[in-house]
Order: C-alpha cells, then sequence, then structure tokens
C-alpha cells in the first residue's frame, strides 16, 4: 500500500511540474512585456520572447507577406481569373446603371466631389482660355509669314481650284440681276450717276438719247459681255492674280482686320451652342445617357475592366515596389501592441495552449511514475 501511495504521489508531482512548467513556457512567449531589472542586475528572460523580438518579427512579417503572400504573379493571376472578372463587371455594371437613372447631374459630382465651382461656367472659361491662347500662338508664331506659306497646303490648292467656280458664280449672279426688273432699274440709276458726273456732255446725251432708251440698249450687251467665254477667262485671271497677290501679303495683314475679342467669343458660343457636352454637365443623367446606355453596359465596361486588369497585371510589380509594402506591413506590426497580439492569439489558439499545458502534465505524470519505479527497485 505504501509502495502504490509513493508512485501515485510522484505521478502527482510530475503533472504538476510539467503543467506548469508549460504553462509559464507558453506565457513566457509574451510576458513580461518589458525589461526588468533589479538594480542594474537585468533579470533573465526578460522581456517576453515575442516583445523581445517584436521588430524582429515585423521585419520577417513584411519580408514574408511581399516574397510569398502578396506576389505580383499571384495577385495577377487573381485579376485575370474569370471569377474577379465576372464580379468586376457585375459590380461595376451596377454602379453605373444607378449613376446613369439618376437625378444627378455631371456638375454636382463636380461640385460635391471636386469641389469645383459653377462646372460649366468654369468650362465655358477654360475653354475661352485655350481658344484665346491658340488665337495668340498662332499670330505670334506666324505674324511675319505670307498667308501662303501659313496656309495648310491642301486648303490652299482647293482654294485656286476654286477660282473658276467663283467667276461663274460671280457672272451667273451678274446675269440674274442685270435680267431682272430691280436689275434694270439699278443700271438705269447707274447710268443716271454717270451721266450727271460727265456734265454738259452727260446732258447732251440724255438729251438725245434718253435714259430708257440707253439701258435698253446697254441691258442687252452686258448680258452678252457676261455670257461671254473670254470675260470668263478675265475675270478668273484677276481673280488668280489678285488670290496670287494676297498670298504673298504678310498674316499681320489680316490681323489687323480682326477683333480678338470677338472672334474668341464667336467661336466660344458656336461651340457652346453645338458641343453636346455643355448642356449634358447641367442635364440629369437620364436625360441623356439613355441612347448608349446599353452598349455602355454591355460593351463598354467589359472592355474597360479587361483594359484596367490588363493594365493592373502589366505593372503589378512596379506598383508594388512603389508601394513599399514589406515596410508598411513591418511598421503595422511594430505599432501593433503586445498586450492585443497576446490577446489575438490565445483567442485564436486557446483550446491548443490548453491541450499543451495537458500535456505537459501528462508527461510529467508519466515520468513521476517512471521515476517511482526507478526509486523503488534501486532502494
Amino acid at each position: 500500500m505504501h509502495t502504490a501511495w509513493f508512485i501515485v504521489f510522484m505521478m502527482v508531482i510530475g503533472a504538476v511540474i510539467g503543467g506548469m512548467t508549460n504553462s509559464l513556457a507558453i506565457k513566457m512567449l509574451f510576458r513580461p512585456y518589458t525589461e526588468k531589472r533589479i538594480g542594474k542586475w537585468k533579470v533573465p528572460f526578460t522581456p517576453g520572447l515575442i516583445p523581445k523580438r517584436h521588430q524582429e518579427l515585423a521585419t520577417q512579417l513584411g519580408q514574408m507577406v511581399v516574397q510569398y503572400l502578396l506576389t505580383a504573379e499571384g495577385l495577377g493571376n487573381k485579376l485575370k481569373s474569370t471569377a474577379f472578372m465576372d464580379a468586376m463587371n457585375e459590380w461595376l455594371r451596377s454602379e453605373l446603371e444607378k449613376l446613369l437613372r439618376s437625378e444627378q447631374t455631371v456638375a454636382n459630382i463636380l461640385e460635391e466631389k471636386l469641389g469645383v465651382d459653377q462646372p460649366k461656367q468654369a468650362l465655358v472659361q477654360k475653354t475661352e482660355e485655350v481658344i484665346e491662347g491658340s488665337y495668340n500662338r498662332f499670330f505670334s508664331e506666324n505674324r511675319h509669314q505670307p498667308i501662303g506659306e501659313v496656309l495648310p497646303v491642301g486648303i490652299s490648292k482647293k482654294l485656286d481650284e476654286s477660282v473658276p467656280l467663283v467667276a461663274t458664280f460671280l457672272l451667273e449672279r451678274g446675269q440674274t440681276l442685270f435680267s431682272s426688273e430691280e436689275g434694270k432699274e439699278r443700271l438705269s440709276q447707274m447710268i443716271d450717276r454717270f451721266l450727271l458726273n460727265k456734265g454738259t456732255l452727260g446732258n447732251m446725251i440724255s438729251m438725245f438719247l434718253g435714259n430708257e432708251r440707253l439701258v435698253d440698249k446697254l441691258q442687252p450687251e452686258l448680258m452678252k459681255f457676261m455670257r461671254d467665254a473670254g470675260t470668263k477667262r478675265m475675270i478668273e485671271d484677276i481673280l488668280h492674280k489678285e488670290w496670287h497677290k494676297l498670298k504673298q501679303k504678310d498674316v499681320a495683314m489680316i490681323e489687323a482686320h480682326l477683333n480678338k475679342e470677338d472672334i474668341i467669343q464667336y467661336v466660344t458660343s458656336s461651340i457652346e451652342r453645338n458641343v453636346p457636352l455643355y448642356q449634358w454637365i447641367e442635364q440629369p443623367f437620364y436625360k441623356w445617357t439613355g441612347s448608349f446606355e446599353e452598349r455602355l453596359l454591355t460593351e463598354w465596361v467589359p472592355k474597360m475592366v479587361d483594359a484596367t486588369s490588363d493594365l493592373l497585371a502589366s505593372h503589378l510589380e512596379g506598383l508594388l515596389e512603389r508601394l513599399h509594402l514589406e515596410e508598411i506591413v513591418r511598421e503595422q506590426v511594430e505599432a501593433f501592441s503586445v498586450e492585443r497580439l497576446e490577446e489575438l492569439v490565445l483567442t485564436i489558439s486557446k483550446r491548443e495552449f490548453k491541450m499543451i499545458t495537458y500535456l505537459g502534465a501528462l508527461l510529467g505524470g508519466m515520468i513521476g511514475f517512471i521515476q517511482g519505479l526507478v526509486v523503488l527497485f534501486l532502494g
């Protein structure tokens, strides 16, 4: 009986020692949180393992995340996966559909999200500034250049080819005018002024021929003159010569006859009236997006997601380097308190740590049992 109680006693002592040892070892992973000293003497095993290696742990975690977890290859494969692409397409379609059918306007978004005051006025003002800058730049660079050299080759050639058409147009308009009663009346008035300026000679001609009679004689001759092929060639020659002279003149000549403010205002107003963007900016989305909503959602969204995924996948390595993920993880782990880390680990592994303690007690009890047997046999 004495022998049995001795063995049980040894087993209990071994179990207590084993359990307490393992429990203490688990606690020493985290505690004490800071270094302890008695005078100048540092108490051994302080601080605990994790507090002592906190910075080293942070560094190692940062390296592990960059080298094995968040790699460019892994993220690239995720970005190009079918599940991710489908999810992104669905999410973007949903969000875009809400926006396109909303009462919001582009102006509202610019004001609320970007802080742009009076977006339409700002856009018009920016357009005016761009046009004014282009105007100033053009004349600054070309003011002393001949007009013919500044004009694009295509436009210059087109204008050269248009001279016969202009001559034909002028003659046709002249014939239409002078063959009408209104034209005849104007011609009569021209003859009156001509004869009036000739003094006595004019009065004599008017007296002998009569104004109406002279008009009747001149009108058919004038019509014949306008229909003659030689007249057309003459006008074409005149137009060609004048056009050639104009091309030799400096651009400054045109600038002198232009009003910069009026031109800028006219071009700006024309753009504002004819470019839909300037009207859309203050209209609710649903009023102007309906015509292309279906195409935007079914065609543009998938293309946008594909293009974005390809762009990100091809530049992931550089992006990750610029993000300095290793440094971010290290800083976050260093900023994470040991107390919170201990609480987190114990919450997750509480059962496992208990099992380790119980295992220590079991092993200690077994060792106590063996020691008891050894002592009995040797005694």
